[in-house]
C-alpha cells in the first residue's frame, strides 16, 4: 500500500495526464490553427532565458502588486538542474587544453553530396557531411559530462521568465563570421525564419516558436506560442547561425544567392573550419580557421585540434571498409559484427599500426527495428505485426551472423533508465490510468517480451502462434501461400534497404516468413533513391533507427506524433496516429521534474511496445572503432561523450611517424 504523500502525488500526476490529453485532443483538431507539433533534434542542448515585461499599473482601490523581478542572466542551462561548471570556468574537464593543433584527419563517408545549403537539407539535394558540424557555430554548445546541459558559444548569456513563454540570448561582442563581419541578432532571426520557411522539418520543429526578433543591439528574443514547455528555450539555443548578408547577397559573377535552392558554392561559416576544396560527390576538405573568433573560448579549449579534416565519399559499404584497410582514411566506427570479428585480421592490426577500441555508450538509448508502414492497410492490424515478430529468429541471427555481440532491443529507450520493465507502478501507472481508454489494455496486465527463438522447437511454436494470429486477422493458407480470406489476395511484402550488409539478415528472415506462406522480396537501393522512397513513405518494411537522449522531449512528436505521420520526410516513418501516444508525448514535454519525466517516458515506451509497431532488432552498449594509430585522445572519458572523437582528439606526430604518414 502506498503512503499518503504518494497517493497525493499519484493524483497530481493523473490530473496532469488528463489535462494534457484534453490539450492533445484540441491540438489534433483540424479546425485548430495550431494543430501541429514540434520536433526536437537528436539531443537538445542549449540554454535560455528571456526578460519579462515589467509595466506596473495603479489600482485606486488597492496597493499595486510588486513588479516581478527580471529573470537572471545565465552562462549555461541544464534540464537536470544547475550546470556543473560555474561562470568563468577555464575548460571542460574531459579535454586536453594544450592539445596540439596539427595534422590531417581523413574520414570515410558512404553516399554522395551535391549541396552545401543547410537551409534545405533533407528537402533538396544531399548535404555534405561536414557542413553542419564543422562550418557553423550555434548559440549554445553541449557539455559531454552532463545530460541536457549547454553553455554559451555565440551567446554569452541567456534568460527566460518562469513560465518559459520566451527566451532571450545576449550575443558575444567578439562573435564573428569567418570574413570578420559580426554575428548579429539579425543573422539569428534570418536563420530562424529561413529554416522555418524552407524546411518542413524545421517548420514542424519550430512550430511553437511564434517569432524571433532583435530586442537589443546584441539581444535576440524568441517568443513561444505556449507556456510551460521546459525544452523550448533550449531548442532554439542549439540553432546554428548563418550569415544573412552572405545568403542574401551576390556571387562573384553578379548573380544573387538563393537560400531556397541547393548550391555548391562554399558558404560563409561561423565555426572553427572552412571549406578549402571539394569535388562534388567525391571529397570535401576543411581547414582550421586561424582567426576563428572562439578558438580560445572556455567551451572550445582543447577542442577542434586537426588542421585539416577531409571527407572521402564511397558509394558502396564494402568498398568503404576496404578503403580503410588500404589507408585511404583514418577512423571508422564499425557497426558490422562480422567485420569487427573477422574483417580486421591484417598485418597493420598485428603490428599496432591499426587500433581496435571499444567505447561505452552512456549518453543515449535507442530503438532499431524493422519498421512497418502503417499507411499500408496490411499493417494496420496489430496481430499481423506481431506475427512478423514471432517469425524473426534473432537468437540464430545473433549467433551465426553477428558473433553473439548484440542484445535484442526490448525498449524504445533501450540501454537507459527510461526503458520500461515489468508492470507499471506508481507515477507511471497513474499516467496510464488517466489514459486507460486510449492505450492497450495489455499495458496493465502483460509486460512486453520479444519472442524467443534459437531452437527448432521454439521456432515451430512461434510460427504456429504467428499463423494463429494471422488467421484471426483474416488470412488463411491455400496450398503454401497465405491469402486474405475475403479477397484471395496473397500476403506479400517488400523489405526496402540501402545497406548491402542487411541482406545477410533479411534473407533468413524471408525464408522463415515463407514457411508460413508470406511472400517477401528484398530491394536494396543506393542511398539517394532510398531516401526519396522514404520521404514519400513508399515502402512496406524498412530498417529504421531512433536515437534517444536521456532527456526526451519535443522530438517525440516528430518520432511518433500524429501531426508528423503524413508530413513527407518526417521521422515518424511508421505513420503512427494514436491519441494515447500523442497524450503521453505531451506528458513528457510538460513534465515538471525528473521523476515525472522518467515515469511518462516509461509509459510511452510501454504503449509503443504494446502496439508492435516494429520488429525490434539489436543493439550494443559499446561503440566499436578502428583507427590508424596517428591520434591521441584524453585519458579521461566524458560520462556522456563516448569516445569524444573527433572533437577532443589530436594528431600525434610521434605515433604518425611509427604508423606511416599517408601521402
Amino acid at each position: 500500500m502506498t503512503t499518503a504523500p504518494e497517493d497525493a502525488l499519484t493524483d497530481r500526476v493523473a490530473r496532469k495526464a488528463d489535462t494534457i490529453l484534453r490539450r492533445v485532443e484540441r491540438m489534433t483538431d483540424p479546425a485548430n490553427p495550431l494543430a501541429f507539433g514540434l520536433k526536437r533534434r537528436d539531443l537538445l542542448i542549449g540554454g535560455a532565458a528571456a526578460g519579462l515585461s515589467l509595466g506596473v499599473g495603479v489600482r485606486p482601490a488597492a496597493a499595486a502588486e510588486p513588479a516581478a523581478p527580471a529573470p537572471e542572466w545565465r552562462h549555461g542551462l541544464s534540464l537536470m538542474g544547475t550546470p556543473r561548471y560555474e561562470a568563468g570556468f577555464a575548460n571542460f574537464g574531459y579535454v586536453r587544453p594544450d592539445a596540439p593543433k596539427a595534422g590531417l584527419l581523413r574520414l570515410g563517408q558512404q553516399g554522395s553530396f551535391d549541396s552545401f545549403n543547410f537551409f534545405v537539407a533533407g528537402v533538396k539535394g544531399e548535404l555534405e557531411a561536414g557542413i553542419g558540424g564543422f562550418l557553423t557555430d550555434s548559440l549554445m554548445t553541449p557539455s559531454d559530462e552532463e545530460v541536457g546541459t549547454g553553455y554559451g558559444l555565440i551567446a554569452e548569456a541567456v534568460r527566460y521568465p518562469d513560465d518559459r513563454s520566451s527566451v532571450t540570448y545576449r550575443l558575444r561582442e567578439a562573435a564573428t563570421f569567418q570574413d570578420g563581419s559580426p554575428i548579429t541578432p539579425a543573422d539569428v532571426v534570418f536563420t530562424f525564419e529561413t529554416l522555418k520557411a524552407n524546411s518542413p522539418t524545421y517548420a514542424f520543429y519550430y512550430q511553437n516558436v511564434a517569432k524571433a526578433e532583435a530586442t537589443g543591439p546584441r539581444e535576440v528574443t524568441f517568443t513561444f506560442s505556449e507556456t510551460g514547455n521546459r525544452e523550448l528555450p533550449q531548442i532554439v539555443g542549439e540553432m546554428p547561425v548563418l550569415s544573412k548578408a552572405w545568403w542574401t547577397g551576390t556571387r562573384p559573377d553578379g548573380t544573387r544567392r538563393d537560400p531556397t535552392q541547393t548550391t555548391l558554392e562554399p558558404p560563409l561559416g561561423s565555426g572553427p573550419y572552412r571549406l578549402k576544396s571539394f569535388e562534388a560527390g567525391r571529397y570535401a576538405l576543411y581547414e582550421l580557421v586561424p582567426t576563428y573568433w572562439a578558438r580560445d573560448l572556455n567551451v572550445n579549449r582543447g577542442r577542434h585540434n586537426f588542421r585539416e579534416i577531409r571527407f572521402e565519399y564511397y558509394r558502396d559499404g564494402s568498398v568503404l571498409i576496404e578503403g580503410f584497410k588500404g589507408d585511404s582514411y583514418d577512423y571508422r566506427a564499425e557497426n558490422s559484427a562480422r567485420a569487427w570479428s573477422t574483417g580486421y585480421d591484417f598485418p597493420a592490426v598485428a603490428e599496432g599500426r591499426v587500433v581496435k577500441e571499444e567505447f561505452p555508450v552512456r549518453s543515449s538509448g535507442v530503438m532499431q527495428g524493422f519498421a512497418f508502414n502503417l499507411r499500408r492497410p496490411l499493417f494496420q492490424d496489430g496481430r499481423v505485426r506481431r506475427a512478423f515478430n514471432l517469425a524473426f529468429d534473432f537468437e540464430e541471427t545473433n549467433r551465426t551472423l553477428m558473433y553473439s555481440l548484440y542484445t535484442r532491443v526490448d525498449s524504445y529507450f533501450f540501454g537507459s533508465e527510461l526503458a520500461s520493465s515489468g508492470l507499471p507502478e506508481g507515477r507511471e501507472r497513474a499516467i496510464l490510468e488517466a489514459l486507460r481508454d486510449k492505450v492497450p489494455a495489455s499495458v496493465f496486465t502483460t509486460p512486453y517480451k520479444n519472442p524467443v527463438n534459437g531452437s527448432t522447437d521454439a521456432v515451430r511454436t512461434n510460427l504456429r502462434e504467428a499463423l494463429r494470429l494471422l488467421g484471426e486477422a483474416g488470412y488463411e493458407l491455400k496450398g503454401r501461400q497465405l491469402v486474405a480470406r475475403a479477397t484471395g489476395v496473397p500476403l506479400r511484402v517488400e523489405f526496402l534497404e540501402y545497406d548491402q550488409n542487411l541482406e545477410r539478415v533479411v534473407l533468413p528472415y524471408r525464408a522463415a516468413l515463407e514457411r508460413i506462406g508470406i511472400g517477401a522480396d528484398l530491394r536494396i537501393m543506393d542511398a539517394a533513391q532510398y531516401q526519396n522512397r522514404l520521404r514519400g513513405y513508399d515502402f512496406d518494411i524498412t530498417t529504421s533507427l531512433w536515437p534517444e537522449s536521456l532527456s526526451p522531449g519535443n522530438e517525440q512528436r516528430e518520432y511518433w506524433g500524429s501531426q508528423a505521420a503524413d508530413r513527407p520526410g518526417s521521422r515518424n516513418v511508421i505513420g503512427i496516429k494514436d491519441p494515447g501516444v500523442d497524450a503521453l508525448i505531451d506528458t513528457i514535454i510538460f513534465a515538471q521534474d525528473r521523476e515525472d519525466l522518467v515515469a511518462a517516458t516509461r509509459a510511452l515506451d510501454r504503449v509503443l511496445l504494446a502496439h508492435d509497431y516494429v520488429v525490434p532488432q539489436w543493439a550494443s552498449r559499446v561503440t566499436r572503432t578502428v583507427r590508424w594509430n596517428r591520434f591521441g585522445h584524453p585519458s579521461r572519458e566524458a560520462d556522456y561523450g563516448g569516445s569524444g572523437f573527433p572533437s577532443t582528439w589530436w594528431y600525434d606526430k610521434a605515433l604518425a611517424a611509427k604508423t606511416g604518414v599517408p601521402r
